[in-house]
């Protein structure tokens, strides 16, 4: 792992290694390809790369998951095309999903020939976008970072469902997105429940990194601070 990545996990306490995703035009001829069998949802690769795995999909890794194949501009063969429809409709029977939200899921602009994964530092592949789980307080560090490097937050802010769309969104917009992480990825990963998704564009990443130690401490200092203004202001006891 890169020193400064390995300073910056430890310092703000990431439990997952950051990951890199790259959508190709073509496979790639220097890396494996996913052999561990049919995944439920493409970001269950997610957690292999954050295991610290480097490999490729392609889009026939993806059809188990109609809405994440959706926002992968990935087509279903047509024994399986009914299933985005069936999925949609069941998640707007529960209530799950308003229609109405359908229009303004992001989606790369085009299918990907292929898809590759790796830790943040690999050097295997250039990637599109830098993926992290974060808790709250660890987003907190890394959002005011992007502010320092002039990263602007995507226009549609954060939100939940689905998950996999901050990759389109960032990838397409170059700007910062946040996911609270929706139901099919925190049962088909390891994220924590105090956790959510920050997806910041690749080309972004390594000036980040380089502000992101002055962030942390600037937040240290900070929190001496009102400490120190609490114990002076509050009541005795």
């Amino acid at each position: 792992m890169d020193a400064r990545l390995a300073r910056m996990k430890e310092m703000l306490g990431l439990r997952r290694v950051p990951i890199k995703i790259a959508f190709l035009d073509a496979p790639p001829t220097n890396l494996p390809r996913w052999t561990d069998g049919p995944a439920p949802a493409g970001c269950a690769f997610w957690d292999r790369a954050m295991d610290g795995k480097t490999f490729y999909t392609l889009p026939a890794d993806h059809w188990n998951c109609a809405i994440g194949s959706y926002t992968h501009k990935i087509a279903l063969p047509p024994d399986r095309a009914s299933e985005l429809q069936n999925t949609v409709g069941f998640m707007v029977e529960t209530r799950y999903l308003d229609m109405a939200e359908v229009p303004g899921i992001p989606t790369l602009d085009r299918e990907p020939a292929a898809v590759a994964y790796a830790p943040a530092t690999s050097d295997a592949f250039p990637g599109d976008v830098v993926l992290v789980a974060v808790t709250p307080t660890q987003a907190t560090i890394f959002y005011e970072a992007a502010i320092k490097v002039g990263l602007p937050e995507a226009p549609s802010g954060a939100f939940s469902r689905p998950s996999c769309a901050i990759l389109p969104l960032t990838a397409k917009s170059q700007m910062l997105a946040i996911s609270f992480g929706c139901r099919g990825n925190r049962t088909f990963t390891r994220v924590g429940d105090d956790e959510m998704y920050l997806s910041i564009p690749a080309a972004k990443w390594d000036d980040l990194l380089d502000r992101i130690f002055d962030v942390q401490r600037s937040n240290l200092t900070m929190g001496n601070y009102y400490q120190a203004q609490r114990a002076k202001l509050s009541p005795s006891r």
